[in-house]
């Protein structure tokens, strides 16, 4: 399978929305981890992990932990390989980790009757299952033993379709992370450096935030079929701008709209499209498209800055969110998505995924960098 990979900048917004299946972005350098920090436990209250969404690097491999402490360490094939292995863990004492694995066929021919991971020459048997349609494999037992032997690993290959070759540089390095991250360095359920100290001593995570939805509003006379930009909007530099580089037909068509409340409109407006991206801007503005100032559209982390643009995005009015989906290629097997529920006054993120390869993942098991309870 000769399926280009593509590492992705963050935040998604910054994605080229003409982007194709062979360009490449160079990756993103986070800063160092913080060092774990941890409630008092004197006080008598249950320790609880002090954490932030973070995305890091190794080799081939990635790590992702979320805000609410729940981890992931992804390794993919070398280059223009498809092919993939996933470990997530939640946070706390008792999170056991899952293994999964997997590749993308080039068509239903290809797809493997049967999948199994071979690290070092020792072979893990997997159930199988067909999502989005990938072939995934899911390591039954003996979890623990496959962590092992992947972090210590010098080969690693599924077999199936003709077996695919992953990458094991970055391994122990992704898992080592994670455990600092969750608190488990030198325990018995630690990824990567275990030792004797007991379970009880990890931290528990933290609770995902509560973010509160308004109530639904009346969108009659406003919608996504045959808009006209209000005057007040169309006058903004940005906005001219826009119109100005989106002034194809097919992408001119794609304004929308939406109201909020009974006071606050919002707008969509078109700035470009690619193959299977179409950015657009928005806007919250007051009745008929007065006062229109851009939407605030924070992403998972501080130093990523607020934008108001989007790939692929759309209001759903029932639901009072904003969604994207900033594809790296067409099939969508990596990128950035992205929901943030209207509360009101502004909107707020609600869940962040990202997959920073094309490898042949569903989307579905992307690591979560951010999310949240809706009330």
């Amino acid at each position: 399978m000769h399926i280009s990979r593509l590492t992705f900048v963050l935040p998604f917004a910054m994605l080229a929305a003409g982007c194709n299946d062979t360009g490449s972005t160079p990756a993103k350098v986070s800063p160092p981890p913080d060092r774990l920090t941890v409630a008092d436990g004197r006080s008598g209250q249950p320790v609880v992990l002090k954490t932030r969404s973070e995305t890091r690097q190794f080799g081939l491999w990635s790590a992702t932990c979320s805000n609410d402490g729940a981890c992931w360490a992804v390794g993919v094939a070398p280059e223009f390989e498809a092919g993939w292995i996933r470990i997530a863990v939640r946070g706390g004492a008792d999170a056991m980790p899952d293994v999964r694995f997997g590749l993308w066929p080039d068509s239903d021919a290809d797809a493997p009757s049967t999948l199994s991971l071979t690290i070092d020459g020792a072979t893990y048997p997997a159930s199988q299952a067909t999502q989005d349609n990938a072939s995934v494999g899911v390591i039954r037992a003996p979890v623990r033993r496959v962590i092992d032997a992947l972090a210590k690993a010098q080969s690693i290959s599924i077999n199936g379709a003709g077996g695919q070759v992953l990458s094991a540089d970055g391994a122990a390095a992704a898992f080592l992370w994670i455990d600092e991250k969750q608190g488990r360095l030198g325990t018995t359920m630690a990824l990567g450096r275990r030792g004797d100290r007991p379970a009880s001593v990890i931290p528990a995570p933290p609770a995902p935030p509560i973010v509160r939805v308004a109530p639904p509003s009346d969108q009659s006379g406003l919608g996504d079929v045959d808009q006209q930009l209000p005057e007040a909007l169309r006058r903004l530099p940005a906005v001219v701008s826009c119109v100005e580089d989106s002034s194809t037909p097919a992408v001119g068509d794609m304004v929308m709209s939406a109201r909020l409340d009974a006071r606050t409109e919002l707008w969509a407006v078109p700035c470009g499209a690619g193959a299977y991206n179409v950015t657009h801007r928005w806007y919250l503005t007051g009745l008929d498209g007065r006062d229109p100032r851009p939407v605030d559209l924070a992403g998972s982390s501080p130093a990523e800055g607020h934008d108001n643009t989007t790939v692929n995005g759309a209001y759903n009015p029932r639901t009072r969110l904003l969604s994207a989906f900033a594809q790296g290629r067409g099939i969508g097997d990596c990128g950035v998505m992205q929901t943030w529920a209207w509360g009101g006054s502004g909107f707020v993120l609600t869940q962040e995924r990202l997959m920073t390869h094309c490898a042949g993942m569903p989307a579905d098991l992307w690591p979560v960098s951010w999310t949240s309870r809706t009330d």
